[in-house]
């Protein structure tokens, strides 16, 4: 992508309007559009919103996928739905489990497109890491997908449907009758796998006002992470219209080593993205901001380093992840010896802020940080194809 290309591309909006005689997916509809598809459908305007009530608590509450169990709706109209919508999620090409259980997803889309979700359980929580774009539209020199050329957005029904596809597979839907359980699985997400976020605004915060719903998926906006490599106008649009947590792919202490390890900077120098970040916590009424740096030896690892690192975010609540490189074929970049982080650590814990080295999780399978990418290879797409592909 070129520096200077504007934030929304047109080659990647997508139209809403379904073609003739096409069945749209229900899943990844706010509740506003659901109301409006089901008016559409000739649904009585005064009935639709408790339509969507009902609809909604089987798509994402009981995770249902046939309209004929929907036993507190007429017959008549679960017919009526089953004619015009449907709910589609992701097809489960390959799915690896790593030695330590972590999982990795590849995911087939409209079009034949393949993107990676990974789900990492924990003691105290499970994470899901979910993509939004096929590709990415940025060339971060340390990362895998990065060497993957971007292809197209994600609609907000391959976004959500991410998260519906770990749940199947964990098996984690209420099971009518059985006693209520409040354990999650799937109990965080992170948008941190294949794309920038930022670059597909729109989608993003419409997928996951449906996953932050209290009656469906519920997962609060408090244990959502985007990460974002640093597109600054849409910074403060996520805080007032998302206003989940905010991951920064930092990686970088001077503007010349940050230009060539995540080339938005030549856009977005670190000043300015720092000015802007500032402001986020009070706009979300988030706690603190995750700066995210990869160790890579010999390039942004010295005391240096950590030293102007914390000069750099004075002032701002935040904690740092130091994320050992997990290399991959044909890296250019060598991971820091053990030694080097934990000193960059203890020099960042010193002053004063939340320094955890991340334990790189899903190696064996290709899951790490970094290393999603897909076997999709394809160029961008013209806006007519898209179209076409995804049933829009």
């Amino acid at each position: 992508m070129r520096l200077d290309a504007p934030i929304t591309q047109d080659v990647l909006t997508l139209p809403r309007k379904p073609a003739e005689g096409s069945k749209r997916n229900l899943v990844g509809m706010t509740r506003d559009q659901m109301a409006e598809a089901l008016i559409a459908m000739g649904t009585p305007e005064k009935q639709a919103k408790m339509r969507v009530g009902q609809i909604w608590q089987w798509i994402y509450h009981w995770g249902v996928q046939d309209f004929g169990v929907m036993t507190n709706l007429a017959k008549a109209y679960r017919a009526q739905l089953a004619e015009n919508f449907e709910i589609s999620r992701p097809e489960i090409v390959t799915r690896q489990v790593s030695e330590d259980g972590t999982r990795k997803y590849l995911l087939r889309i409209a079009g034949g497109h393949e993107v990676e979700a990974v789900y990492i359980p924990e003691e105290s929580r499970g994470t899901l890491c979910i993509s939004s774009q096929v590709g990415c539209t940025l060339t971060c020199t340390f990362c895998h997908t990065g060497t993957q050329k971007l292809v197209r957005n994600l609609t907000p029904a391959e976004i959500v449907g991410q998260v519906l596809v770990a749940r199947d597979d964990l098996g984690e839907w209420p099971v009518p009758g059985a006693p209520k359980d409040e354990s999650r699985l799937v109990s965080n997400v992170v948008l941190m796998g294949m794309g920038e976020p930022l670059y597909n605004f729109d989608n993003v915060r419409d997928a996951m006002k449906v996953v932050m719903d209290g009656e469906g998926l519920s997962i609060s906006r408090r244990r959502i992470t985007l990460s974002t490599s640093g597109v600054v106008p849409e910074i403060a649009r996520t805080a007032s219209e998302i206003g989940c947590l905010l991951a920064i792919s930092f990686h970088a202490t001077t503007d010349e080593v940050r230009d060539k390890l995540v080339p938005i900077n030549r856009r977005w120098n670190i000043k300015a993205l720092l000015d802007v970040l500032r402001e986020y916590p009070r706009l979300s009424n988030s706690e603190r901001i995750t700066f995210e740096y990869v160790m890579l030896k010999d390039v942004n690892d010295s005391d240096a380093d950590a030293r102007r690192l914390v000069k750099l975010i004075a002032g701002i609540p935040a904690k740092i992840n130091l994320i050992p490189f997990n290399e991959w074929p044909g890296a250019p970049y060598q991971r820091s010896d053990w030694a080097r982080i934990e000193a960059f650590s203890d020099i960042v814990h010193k002053a004063g802020y939340a320094s955890p080295i991340r334990t790189p999780r899903g190696e064996d399978i290709m899951a790490a940080c970094g290393q999603l990418k897909s076997a999709t290879d394809r160029g961008r797409l013209s806006r007519a194809e898209i179209a076409a592909q995804v049933g829009h």
